[in-house]
């Protein structure tokens, strides 16, 4: 029991630090100013390199999920309890809240003003201004969907012997998609990634459309590649890598 406990406990630290370390490095890849200009390329390899450290570092303590959509895929395939998935849940929101706040507190103010004439502040998910609130909710669902696939094909047990290079293939899915989506809603993918950076901005004008379509598309996904998809093995493996995704 005092195991149990223990494990619980560093399960919850390593989402902390990791979804902190997500927000800060991530975000402080985003800054326009010390002479650098930062564009989607830049911010989003930032943001995808960030990931593949993290779950080098977490992944094998908690699967690093760093992400509430992750965690809610990760119930469904019975990876965690739902009790369990509150805690990591918390844990990422704590994380994410501390992550931007270290970031507030290390680089000048004037670092963290809007450049993009939105007023949303460094690193707050907005979409564009040409989208309609329903079509930024379409985009976001829609990319989450990808890296959620992605996390199910991770945890396929017919994928037990493809586990080597995990870190690098979410983070390269996590550029990816950042590259593409980025410009039209900042492609979150993650309501704690989104929580930090509008909690300290002060800026929450469509912040929902960030928990709706994440969340929303973890549950599907998963329900759907659970359910058309995965198949058991013959010899079923008593372990599956829970070297979850996060995102951005």
């Amino acid at each position: 029991m005092q195991t149990d406990t223990f494990n619980k406990i560093s399960i919850f630290l390593a989402e902390v630090v990791g979804t902190s370390l997500l927000v800060y490095l991530g975000c402080m890849g985003c800054l326009t100013t010390f002479g650098t200009e930062s564009n989607f390329l830049s911010s989003n390899l930032s943001f995808g390199f960030v990931v593949m450290i993290i779950i080098q570092i977490f992944g094998c303590v908690s699967g690093a999920h760093l992400n509430p959509s992750v965690t809610v895929a990760a119930v469904v395939y019975k990876l965690v309890t739902l009790p369990m998935g509150v805690v990591y849940v918390v844990a990422q929101l704590l994380g994410a809240f501390i992550g931007f706040g270290m970031l507030k507190a290390v680089v000048p103010f004037d670092s963290f003003m809007s450049s993009n004439g939105t007023g949303a502040g460094l690193c707050t998910t907005v979409p564009h201004a040409d989208l309609h609130p329903f079509q930024a909710i379409a985009i976001e669902f829609s990319i989450t969907m990808v890296l959620i696939l992605v996390c199910c094909g991770v945890w396929d047990p017919r994928n037990a012997q493809n586990t080597d290079s995990v870190a690098i293939k979410f983070g390269l899915t996590v550029a990816a998609i950042g590259c593409i989506a980025g410009p039209l809603t900042g492609a979150s993918m993650n309501p704690a990634r989104s929580f930090g950076p509008a909690f300290w901005n002060g800026h929450f004008e469509y912040h929902w459309i960030y928990w709706v379509a994440p969340l929303s598309a973890g549950l599907f996904t998963s329900l759907a590649y659970r359910a058309v998809f995965w198949r058991k093995e013959e010899t079923e493996r008593t372990f599956i890598p829970d070297f979850s995704l996060r995102m951005k």
